[in-house]
């Protein structure tokens, strides 16, 4: 069930008062509606109608998708606190029981909120975003000297290729990059081979990180 609150937040630019509507959970059988909100970045984003100031409201969002088996918990924050949440994440799934129901799912944390909007869109494409982050990072390395101040995300899957977007923090810039379908299900099988499994055993940060351990021979 999508779950939301009504908030009055002060505006840190102008300080005027403004009513938001928080959503702390949205369920996509329930309502297709918000996902599509969601999508357009149109949830969980304060914008101040006295002086237009725009920010990301710091709240947690449970994201839950029953046709395609993605549970996504998003709570945004800086990266030193990253790893605490999620391991309150972790300790509070198992104290409640609450993950025995998502036996089969792909549980996903994160931490960014274009991270949580690119997942959505991987599996809605029925594709495996542990193959992509692999993807993800074949792609950046092909110019290793500009890798570190760029960050690869995904597009969209179009007439048998993956469109990757890739923004360059130096340049301001942003590329585009197509990987033909057929290189991600040869990337996506070999993983499968070395033991990955396609569901998940508990809440995953499947990330680039993720992705360099995968290729160092770690799996699941």
């Amino acid at each position: 069930m999508s779950v939301n609150s009504k908030q009055n937040v002060k505006c840190p630019s102008c300080g005027e008062l403004s009513e938001v509507t928080v959503w702390n959970a949205v369920t996509v059988k329930d309502s297709p509606d918000l996902k599509a909100d969601l999508l357009a970045g149109k949830i969980n984003i304060f914008r101040c109608g006295s002086c237009g100031y725009t920010a990301l409201m710091p709240t947690h969002l449970l994201y839950h998708d029953e046709d395609k088996k993605l549970l996504i918990s998003f709570t945004p924050c800086e990266d030193r606190l990253r790893r605490k949440i999620y391991d309150d994440v972790v300790a509070t799934s198992k104290e409640s029981g609450a993950l025995e129901k998502f036996e089969g799912y792909n549980l996903r944390f994160v931490t960014e909120y274009n991270e949580l909007l690119e997942k959505i869109l991987i599996f809605d494409a029925d594709l495996n975003d542990k193959a992509i982050e692999v993807i993800k990072l074949m792609i950046l390395s092909q110019d290793l000297e500009k890798a570190d101040v760029r960050v690869c995300r995904f597009g969209k899957l179009e007439n048998d290729a993956l469109e990757f977007m890739i923004h360059d923090r130096k340049e301001n810039q942003v590329y585009t990059s197509a990987v033909p379908k057929d290189s991600y299900d040869t990337v996506y099988r070999q993983l499968r081979e070395s033991g990955v499994k396609p569901y998940s055993f508990g809440w995953e940060a499947v990330d680039s990180s993720y992705a360099t351990r995968l290729l160092n021979g770690f799996n699941n």
